[in-house]
């Protein structure tokens, strides 16, 4: 009798019925009763997928313009009519701006890895988040990361998350607050990656979390550690969040509004007098008015006010990338400076710092609730 065949292509000797237990790779096993050549079967664990906006492979024109491309077709960043807004595209911006795009990431680039800031980071804070999550859970919560836009994909992770035995998945995409441009369409690729799964996992999403307490104090924090290795105390701290077009406020989106809840939240726990705080918005595109005031206004306009010192801060983001890196530390410290501004302070996203990876896992645990203890 010839030797009969599992699936996974590895053959059982004639005389046997199942395979020997050496032949089963970590945490598979056969389910009870099984046939012999039944698939396989992982061990049930859960996933946590974290989510962040995207970064091209290099910043090369080519490289430049496929993430330009996926990030600018995506209507929920950009809604305007495919016929009207996709010979813009291609015929005019993506012949531009991917070489200006790109010197700017050359800028910023962490050429010791050849990668962005963004993906480094991500990867030190994912590290950092499995490793709470191991002494928490042990092994049986997987921790990983993709990217909206670019690599990783978000359908890439969720396959590996799949095959590596997760029968529910946590999806956190990293946005403090909520944006249709932002959390919707994570969420949105994310749903999207699970079509292509025959074997659907039980899925969350993790919500915005601008007003978490956690959030708040590591946000805290990162101003007191700022402040306290400067030698004079800056005149104003200026919250730069990412802009969006007004309509969109108009249409329902929150963000706005949450937005200026995480600074009301922020100068409350400093402590902080009303009128130390402003908020602004940055990252303006295109010809709609968008959520005023404008960061890059805004600055020059203290500055011309007789506020010569100012620091600025970025709530929005999880961690520092081109809007950060280069668009406030470059374009609007320029415009502060040139409008008669003496001392400028950028202060850093949260990135791996110790309080936001503890409020991120914090995060990540109350919504496990009911799914592991």
């Amino acid at each position: 009798m010839p030797d009969a065949k599992l699936r996974s292509g590895k053959s059982i000797p004639a005389g046997q019925t199942t395979p020997k237990p050496d032949s089963f790779g970590p945490g598979e096993g056969r389910l009870a009763h099984a046939a012999p050549d039944h698939p396989r079967v992982r061990r049930a664990r859960i996933g946590v997928l974290l989510a962040n906006l995207g970064t091209p492979d290099n910043y090369d024109y080519w490289s430049m313009r496929r993430y330009l491309n996926e990030f600018l077709s995506d209507k929920r960043v950009v809604d305007y009519s495919s016929w009207l807004w996709q010979p813009l595209l291609q015929l005019v911006i993506l012949t531009k701006r991917p070489f200006s795009s790109g010197a700017n990431y050359k800028l910023i680039w962490n050429h010791d890895k050849n990668e962005s800031p963004l993906l480094t980071i991500t990867k030190d804070q994912t590290a950092k988040i499995a490793a709470a999550m191991a002494v928490r859970y042990g092994d049986d919560v997987m921790v990983d990361f993709c990217m909206r836009y670019g690599n990783p994909s978000t359908r890439s992770k969720v396959r590996a998350m799949v095959e590596a035995g997760c029968e529910k998945v946590l999806f956190f995409p990293l946005y403090p607050h909520y944006a249709g441009a932002t959390s919707a369409t994570a969420n949105d690729e994310f749903f999207r990656a699970m079509l292509a799964e025959k074997r659907q996992p039980a899925v969350r999403t993790v919500p915005e979390y601008f007003e978490h307490p956690a959030y708040i104090d590591a946000l805290a924090l990162s101003v007191e550690r700022a402040y306290a290795g400067l030698d004079h105390r800056p005149d104003m701290l200026v919250a730069s969040y990412h802009g969006m077009p007004k309509r969109y406020l108009m249409e329902g989106d929150p963000y706005h509004c949450q937005c200026a809840k995480t600074s009301r939240l922020l100068r409350e726990r400093l402590g902080w007098d009303r009128g130390m705080i402003d908020t602004t918005f940055q990252s303006v595109f295109g010809p709609e008015e968008w959520l005023k005031p404008y960061t890059v206004e805004h600055v020059a306009e203290l500055a011309k006010s007789g506020k010569k010192r100012i620091a600025v801060m970025a709530p929005a983001f999880s961690a520092d990338c081109i809007e950060t890196l280069e668009e406030i530390n470059g374009e609007i410290r320029e415009a502060f400076m040139h409008a008669g501004g003496e001392v400028f302070t950028y202060i850093p996203c949260l990135n791996d710092d110790a309080p936001h990876v503890a409020a991120l896992s914090q995060i990540i645990a109350e919504n496990l609730a009911g799914w592991i203890d």
